[in-house]
């Protein structure tokens, strides 16, 4: 057992130089790519859903004011944000991560700016670090993942605060309701201007003038 243990410390430190390499890929990648704007949501959503086509057009509208898109690459909304973005001209990031299901890259990825990744908490950063904004449409585990990760960094300070648009109070009403009453309300683990954080909305034009209105007094950086 004690060698066993051995052999796993001594594997986990050359980990260490993979987890670094695809850092520092990242870094290089994403630093030449103008300010973006990352969009989520599910990657199980058919294109023949709603939302799929509200994902496409925010996308493209988006790029229309000189942002680029970044998603995670893969299907559902991941696509429909991608496919907005190439349909309106603009740069078309995809963060691909390696994946048992679900997980294969899209065709609308600029072809020079797919990014390949094992490790989710990389890519993650490349996420947080680059945006100028997060749109964050209906989706499932992952999708709540990088929203909380992305809430609790700026309420820390710990990044630059950016806009948080939540697409479809249909779909986050539950959620928002019980941000207000539990969290903030009866435990009080929140601060009433936490809730600032996060805009909700239902219109298409309304979710992008809302990235594109914060930026017209606030300078493009990136967030650490």
């Amino acid at each position: 057992m004690e060698k066993a243990w051995t052999e796993m410390k001594s594997s986990s430190s050359w980990l260490l130089f993979k987890i670094m390499g695809e850092f520092v890929n990242g870094f290089e990648q994403m630093g030449l790519i103008e300010p973006c704007v990352s969009i989520f949501g599910s990657a199980r959503t058919k294109s023949d859903h709603p939302v799929y086509q509200q994902t496409v057009e925010i996308a493209e509208k988006i790029v229309q004011h000189g942002f680029g898109v970044i998603t995670g690459g893969g299907p559902g909304l991941m696509e429909a944000a991608n496919k907005g973005a190439q349909q309106g001209g603009g740069t078309s990031v995809g963060l691909n991560i390696d994946l048992p299901f679900e997980q294969v890259d899209n065709p609308y990825i600029d072809k020079d700016k797919l990014i390949n990744f094992d490790y989710f908490f990389v890519r993650k950063v490349m996420f947080i670090k680059y945006a100028q904004a997060f749109v964050v449409m209906p989706g499932g585990f992952g999708t709540l993942d990088e929203l909380f990760e992305a809430l609790t960094l700026i309420q820390t300070e710990k990044i630059t605060k950016f806009p948080i648009v939540l697409f479809g109070s249909d779909f986050w009403s539950g959620l928002i309701d019980w941000i207000k009453t539990t969290l903030l309300e009866e435990y009080e683990n929140i601060s009433p201007e936490d809730l600032n954080l996060i805009k909700v909305v239902d219109d298409v034009d309304e979710a992008v003038a809302h990235v594109v209105q914060f930026h017209t007094k606030n300078t493009f950086t990136t967030n650490f």
